[in-house]
C-alpha cells in the first residue's frame, strides 16, 4: 500500500531531511553517552585499530607494573629483615665485647651462651623475612626478576642470599661457640693427731732449744724415726729423714724434721715440752734404742687418722690447715671467685658454704667418704698459702691445690678467643652493610622503572583517547544544532503539508 502513496516533492523533501536530521542525532547522543567517537572499526577503521594497540600495550604494562610492585614488596621485606638482622650482630658484637672486659670464666660462659642464642635468633629473622613465598635472605631459589617491558628483554634480576645459616662462609660466616661443660673434683678431710711430753730426769719439760738426749728415754746414738706402721712396720715416710741422736741434737732439729714432711704438722709447747703431731695419715714416731741389750723401736707417738665430719673443725686432726691460712678459689683465667681465711673455729660445712657461694660453682660434703666434692662449669682452682700440707696425700705436697678441669672451656674462654669473635662479627656487619645497598639499589632501580611505567601507561591510554575519545563540547553544540535542525525541519514539513491541505477547501 505505501508504494502506492504519493507525497508531495515538498513533503518528501521535508521527511527526508528529518530523518537523516534523527541518524545524525543518533550517532551524537552515542558518542555523548560513550564518551567515544570510534566505538568500532565501522566509525574508523584506522583510528579504531590503532587505539587498540595503545591499549593493549598500556593493559600489558599495567600487569607488568602490578609485578614491579610486588617485587618492591619482596625486597621490602628482606631489608626489613637484614636491619634486624645488623641489630642482632651488633649485640652479638656488644657480648663480646662485655666478655673482654672480664676475666670471670663463669661470665664468659654466660656471654657466649647468650651470643650462641643471638645467632639462633639471626636465622629465625631471616627465614622469616620472605613474603609470597620468595625470601631473598633464603639462599638457592629464592632469586627474585623483575620484568619492565611486554617482551622480557628489559629486566632485573635480584639475586639472593643466605642468612638461615649463620656458618656459611658466603653469607655471615659466623659458627656458634662452643659453651662450656664442667668437670668435678674432690679432696680429702681426714687426719689425726696425738702428743709426746718431753721430760728430763727431774721431770721437767724440756725447751725447743734443749738437748734430746736429755729426753727421758731418749740417748745419744738413738735413732729417730718417723713410718708408716707400729712398731718400726711399714716404710718410712716420705721427706722424714731419720735423726741419730748426737751429743748436739736438740728438740728443734725433731720439729724442723717432721715439719718437713708433707701432710704432716708438729707443734712444740715451750711450758709443758709437749710434742703434738698432727698427721692427714696413720704415722708413728719410733726411737730404735742402740744402747739397749736387744735394740727394739719403740713407738714413741702413734697417729691414726679418720675422716671428717661436717662438724669438724678443719685445725683438729688436719695438717693442712693452721690458723691464718688464706684458701683461694680461682678460675682458669687467674680470676679469684673469693677467699676464706681459716680460724681456730673454721669447719668443714664452713669451707663447704665458701665454695658454694659463688655462681657455677656446686660443692657437697660426704659423711662416709670424709670428701669434698667441686663441681664447676668452668676450670676452678682451690689453693691455699700452706703450699706443703694443703691437700697432701701419702706424705706427697700437691702445691696446685685442689683442681676441677672442665670437659670443654666456653669460646670466650681467652683474650684471642674474643678477638677473633669480634673480628667476624666486623666482616659479619660490613657484608650486611653492604648487601643492603645492594638491595637498595636494585629497589631504587625497580621503583624508577615503576614510575616510568606508570608514565608510559598515561601516555599510551592518553595517546588512544585522543583517536577515540570524543570532544563531549563539540558533540553537545552537535546535538544543540541538530535538534534546532529537526524544530525547523518539522515546522517545514508542517507547511508543506498545509499547502496540499488547501485542496480540501475545493470540496
Amino acid at each position: 500500500m505505501a508504494d502506492n502513496i504519493t507525497l508531495s516533492a515538498a513533503v518528501r523533501q521535508n521527511l527526508l531531511t528529518l530523518q537523516t536530521t534523527a541518524d545524525l542525532m543518533s550517532g551524537v547522543q552515542n558518542k555523548l553517552a560513550t564518551g567515544l567517537k570510534v566505538n568500532s572499526a565501522l566509525d574508523n577503521p584506522n583510528s579504531f585499530f590503532t587505539a587498540s594497540g595503545l591499549s593493549n600495550r598500556a593493559n600489558d604494562l599495567g600487569t607488568l607494573l602490578d609485578d614491579m610492585g610486588q617485587v618492591i614488596q619482596t625486597m621490602k621485606a628482606a631489608d626489613e629483615g637484614i636491619q634486624s638482622i645488623t641489630k642482632l650482630v651488633e649485640t652479638a658484637k656488644a657480648k663480646a665485647n662485655q666478655a673482654l672486659q672480664t676475666q670471670s670464666q663463669y661470665e664468659r660462659k654466660r656471654y657466649a651462651e647468650q651470643y650462641n642464642d643471638l645467632l639462633k635468633q639471626i636465622e629465625d629473622v631471616a627465614k622469616d623475612s620472605s613474603y609470597k613465598g620468595k625470601n631473598l635472605l633464603g639462599g638457592t631459589g629464592n632469586d627474585l626478576t623483575a620484568i619492565f617491558n611486554e617482551d622480557n628483554t628489559s629486566k632485573l634480576t635480584i639475586n639472593a642470599v643466605d642468612y638461615t645459616d649463620t656458618t656459611l662462609s658466603q653469607g655471615l660466616n659466623l659458627s656458634d661457640l662452643a659453651e662450656a661443660k664442667g668437670g668435678a673434683a674432690s679432696f680429702q678431710l681426714e687426719g689425726g693427731s696425738a702428743s709426746i711430753t718431753f721430760l728430763n730426769a727431774s721431770s721437767d719439760a724440756l725447751s725447743s732449744g734443749s738437748l734430746l738426749s736429755d729426753a727421758t728415754g731418749i740417748e745419744v746414738g738413738d735413732v729417730i724415726q718417723l713410718r708408716t706402721a707400729a712398731s718400726g712396720g711399714g716404710a718410712g715416710v716420705t721427706g722424714f729423714t731419720n735423726i741419730t741422736v748426737g751429743a748436739n741434737t736438740k728438740v728443734q732439729d725433731l720439729v724442723d724434721q717432721i715439719n718437713g714432711v708433707a701432710g704432716v704438722k708438729a707443734e712444740f709447747d715451750e711450758k709443758t715440752g709437749a710434742l703434738k703431731i698432727t698427721s692427714n695419715d696413720d704415722v708413728y714416731l719410733h726411737n730404735t734404742n742402740a744402747s739397749a741389750a736387744t735394740p727394739a723401736p719403740a713407738d714413741m707417738v702413734s697417729v691414726t687418722s679418720s675422716n671428717f665430719t661436717a662438724a669438724s673443725q678443719l685445725l683438729t686432726g688436719s695438717a693442712s690447715y693452721a690458723v691464718g691460712d688464706i684458701l683461694t678459689l680461682e678460675d682458669g683465667n687467674g680470676y679469684e671467685l673469693g677467699s676464706l681465711e681459716i680460724t681456730d673455729k673454721t669447719t668443714v660445712k664452713d669451707l663447704t658454704d665458701f665454695i658454694n657461694d659463688f655462681n657455677g660453682v656446686k660443692a657437697s660434703f660426704s659423711g662416709s667418704t670424709g670428701k669434698i666434692t667441686i663441681e664447676s662449669d668452668v676450670t676452678l682452682g682451690l689453693t691455699s698459702t700452706n703450699t706443703n700440707n694443703f691437700n697432701a696425700s701419702t706424705f706427697t705436697a700437691d702445691s696446685d691445690g685442689v683442681n676441677v678441669t672442665a670437659v670443654q672451656d666456653s669460646g670466650f674462654a681467652t683474650d684471642n678467643e674474643i678477638n677473633k669473635v669480634i673480628d667476624r662479627l666486623n666482616n659479619a656487619l660490613s657484608n650486611l652493610r653492604s648487601q643492603a645497598s645492594e638491595f637498595g639499589t636494585n629497589l631504587s632501580t625497580v621503583e624508577i622503572r615503576q614510575n616510568y611505567t606508570k608514565k608510559m601507561i598515561n601516555t599510551l591510554q592518553e595517546g588512544a583517547g585522543k583517536l577515540t575519545l570524543a570532544d563531549t563540547n563539540q558533540e553537545g553544540a552537535n546535538l544543540l544544532a541538530l535538534q534546532t535542525r529537526q524544530q525547523l525541519a518539522s515546522t517545514s514539513l508542517s507547511f508543506a503539508s498545509q499547502a496540499d491541505q488547501t485542496v480540501l477547501s475545493l470540496f
